[in-house]
């Protein structure tokens, strides 16, 4: 498959889209082809450092600190300042990253990963589960797309994306294979979770906060993961749950998160003033 690129198209507010662990900026392509569409975004989604397209990191250890250095690089080239921020996953946690630089005007984060100190059991849980796919990802390297022919291979690959095996179809299964397989960035960041906590900043948080959890998320369920977000942000403005969506609901429900983007991001925009030219 051709190398991945980051997403970039439209006109207006700018909107930054933060993909998940082992994933790309592929995870975003029809929510936003459908927020540019609308003629009142300027969307980018890149690949994270470590990630399908991304740049590959030289050390062991891959943090969210890098992760943010490459995204807040590529936002200088673009001459953004700030942007609305959305992130699913791993993504939610560079969010709440780049609010911390100060780099967002708005948050909103999806399924988020980080809702854990450095000795909560949910963090050993969520390491568990990554350590647990770590056959079906070797399975991924040697076979590539000749993967999907395994008897139950599709089911297996729904479960830490989708509610249903439904939710995907065999072109995104494939486009997943290629973003899975070209990951390095899968034991580095095991090796960080492991070893450090997870976001401990949040009652920090300053702007507009969006929390977006999935009910049928079955790698950070509701609300044992929720609950320490809505715990430490002091003032959250809003919890939406998505109901019978896995994990990454993009694949399954894009028109319902561009929605719940759209809505955020223009309840937190100053009206345009009328012109009044040619007024006497």
């Amino acid at each position: 498959m051709a190398p991945r690129e980051p997403i970039h198209s439209g006109a207006g507010e700018p909107i930054l889209l933060l993909h998940p662990f082992m994933m790309s900026s592929y995870v975003w392509t029809d929510v936003a082809a459908q927020l540019a569409d609308t003629g009142r975004y300027e969307v980018f989604a890149p690949s994270m450092a470590g990630h399908n397209g991304g740049p590959r990191n030289r050390s062991w250890f891959l943090d969210t600190n890098t992760l943010a250095d490459h995204v807040e690089r590529q936002l200088d080239q673009l001459g953004w300042d700030t942007a609305h921020v959305v992130g699913n996953s791993l993504g939610g946690w560079v969010a709440f990253e780049m609010e911390r630089r100060g780099r967002a005007r708005t948050l909103t984060a999806i399924a988020p990963a980080g809702g854990w100190h450095r000795w909560s059991p949910v963090k050993y849980e969520i390491v568990g589960k990554f350590v647990a796919g770590l056959p079906v990802w070797l399975t991924a390297l040697v076979l590539r797309e000749r993967a999907l022919r395994l008897p139950g291979a599709k089911a297996a690959a729904s479960v830490p994306i989708s509610a249903t095996p439904a939710g995907l179809t065999e072109v995104q299964l494939q486009e997943i294979i290629d973003d899975v397989t070209h990951c390095p960035a899968y034991y580095q960041l095991l090796i960080k979770a492991l070893l450090m906590p997870g976001l401990m900043e949040l009652t920090e948080t300053a702007v507009p906060t969006h929390l977006v959890v999935c009910e049928r998320d079955r790698v950070l369920p509701h609300p044992r993961f929720s609950n320490h977000f809505r715990k430490h942000i002091p003032n959250i403005e809003k919890v939406t749950e998505l109901d019978s969506v896995g994990h990454i609901p993009m694949f399954e429900a894009p028109q319902r998160v561009t929605n719940l983007i759209a809505d955020w991001v223009d309840a937190h925009v100053p009206p345009v003033r009328q012109s009044q030219a040619g007024a006497s």
